[in-house]
């Protein structure tokens, strides 16, 4: 066997994390159809293909001990010059996504990792692109605001291709008996659920 590069991020819903990819994609981010919408929990890792179950094992209980909680972007950030990513900034959640990533890369289980910045939650809409695309996305989404209930998260693996595929979604404890959040790219049927 050998490796993958695994991730894990909450995704953002319709109509929100289409429009987000589209938007991003339209600044010329070349990444952008390849990446769903997403606040990143776990970044890029790779890791032996043989650890999957053990893995998928993890968050499947990570993920049942968690309760869903309300999320909200609101403008734009940057972290530039340190990195060339512009975001846009959640205004709640962010503690519980703080909360979440620490479960999930806890340092008894298999996905253990250094970061190489300290977690900060965000919706990266350009990264690596020209300076004046940049602030393009940073002026054009500062008035950008989305709200939903966060009832799961998902591990993601990256193609030779290099485009991100869902592996599996993980509910949250508390949310198996509310709709689910539909994926991107499926219309919006259900109302958002409530916690």
């Amino acid at each position: 066997m050998g490796t993958v590069t695994l991730g894990v991020s909450i995704a953002v819903p319709e109509p929100y994390g289409s429009l987000l990819q589209e938007l991003r994609a339209g600044f010329g981010d070349p990444a952008a159809h390849g990446i769903p919408t997403h606040v990143t929990l776990v970044p890029p890792t790779e890791v032996d293909e043989e650890r999957l179950p053990a893995i998928q094992a993890h968050l499947a209980e990570v993920a049942a001990g968690v309760r869903c909680f309300p999320v909200r972007l609101s403008g734009t950030g940057t972290f530039r010059p340190l990195s060339p990513v512009v975001y846009v900034m959640l205004a709640e959640g962010v503690s519980s996504c703080a909360w979440l990533q620490e479960r999930v890369r806890d340092e008894s289980g298999p996905l253990v990792r250094e970061l190489q910045f300290p977690y900060h939650p965000h919706v990266t809409v350009a990264h690596g692109i020209a300076e004046e695309a940049m602030d393009r996305a940073y002026a054009e989404l500062a008035d950008f605001e989305a709200a939903w209930t966060c009832t799961s998260f998902a591990l993601y693996e990256q193609g030779a291709d290099g485009v991100w595929r869902k592996l599996r979604v993980f509910e949250f404890g508390d949310s198996r008996h509310i709709p689910g959040v539909p994926a991107q790219g499926t219309s919006v049927d259900t109302p958002t659920p409530t916690c």
